[in-house]
């Protein structure tokens, strides 16, 4: 074999491999699904590529020391997690149900987003819009899953990591709920933020392009993203600066942007690690409360899949994560 096309051969796999994983999601795994779309004006073609699954808490160990109608009373945190995937297709096993499995484990009510991807000729704004409308959806029926719409947070991981930021930098100045006519009091901010081995910067030097490609696409899809067409250059993945600017996150972090949690390993061999540095020297200029968490060793795509040596070795979630969520109020 040529081992010039081995990766190749293995992104190709990997796509098949999580296609296949969303494929086999039934029942078990969640209580509700919700399609954010249904009944939008102008947005029903979208209905079955945006798909919220609500997954409830569960009893904690805190509950048992409370009144039963005390507890039914009381407001509970929720997190959208946003499964990576390259903007291409999406993780939703290993980095979507799992997750919410420990979420709601913790007395969370998890939403695992099944956002719009390229893999269904999506790109920007339409992710940003899933997810906007995911907050929106759940501050809007906070009262029905007992949430407290002040502790509405979202966890994603690789190129879901860059959209979760994205929702936390871009809640007043790339605000596109408007643009499809849909009117709220709520706010499209989540509270918090949890970019997990993310994709940040769009710049050549350390991005990830295939991310990138998949979010920005080339001449012949929205937005207009390229330079345009040249004979070396067919597809038109020739990108300005302004717009690689644009969609940096290191180079976006506003005044208000949520408290963040940032976690990465030295080694990924998929989404370079300076990638976290850049955002965390960004949240750091801007005095934002934030805490990077890295490891040596870990690699790229664990999420919380219990069986994988970062899980077996950190427990990142359990004494990372969790004290975390503490420390900012979000949980008790």
């Amino acid at each position: 074999m040529n081992h010039s096309s081995t990766p190749r051969l293995l992104k190709i796999l990997s796509i098949f491999i999580s296609l296949s994983v969303c494929t086999q999601l039934s029942a078990k795994d969640y209580a509700q699904k919700i399609y954010l779309w249904d009944g939008i004006p102008k947005m029903e073609t979208q209905k079955r590529d945006t798909i919220l699954y609500y997954c409830p808490p569960k009893k904690t160990a805190s509950d048992e020391n409370i009144s039963s109608q005390n507890a039914a009373s009381r407001s509970l945190p929720a997190v959208i997690i946003c499964p990576g995937g390259s903007y291409h297709h999406l993780g939703m096993s290993h980095e979507g149900f799992a997750s919410a499995r420990w979420f709601s484990s913790q007395g969370f009510a998890s939403f695992v987003l099944q956002y719009r991807v390229a893999y269904n000729c999506h790109h920007y704004p339409d992710q940003l819009e899933d997810i906007q409308m995911a907050i929106v959806y759940i501050r809007e029926h906070a009262a029905d899953f007992n949430i407290d719409k002040n502790k509405i947070g979202a966890i994603g991981y690789s190129a879901g990591g860059h959209l979760v930021t994205m929702a936390g930098e871009f809640a007043t100045s790339h605000n596109e709920l408007p643009k499809l006519g849909i009117e709220t009091s709520e706010s499209v901010r989540p509270d918090f933020v949890m970019p997990i081995y993310p994709v940040v910067t769009m710049q050549d030097d350390i991005g990830h392009k295939w991310s990138r490609r998949s979010l920005l696409g080339h001449q012949w899809s929205e937005p207009k993203a390229t330079m345009g067409w040249r004979p070396w250059n067919f597809w038109g993945h020739a990108y300005s600066q302004s717009l690689k600017d644009e969609f940096s996150m290191e180079l976006n972090v506003p005044d208000d942007m949520p408290p963040t949690f940032i976690l990465a390993c030295e080694d990924d061999p998929v989404v370079i690690y300076e990638n976290s540095i850049r955002l965390e020297k960004a949240l750091s200029d801007k005095n934002i409360p934030h805490l990077f968490v890295s490891y040596p060793k870990g690699g790229h795509g664990f999420g919380m899949k219990g069986n994988s040596d970062i899980m077996k070795e950190s427990h990142w979630n359990d004494e990372k994560l969790l004290p975390w969520l503490r420390e900012i109020g979000i949980i008790n």
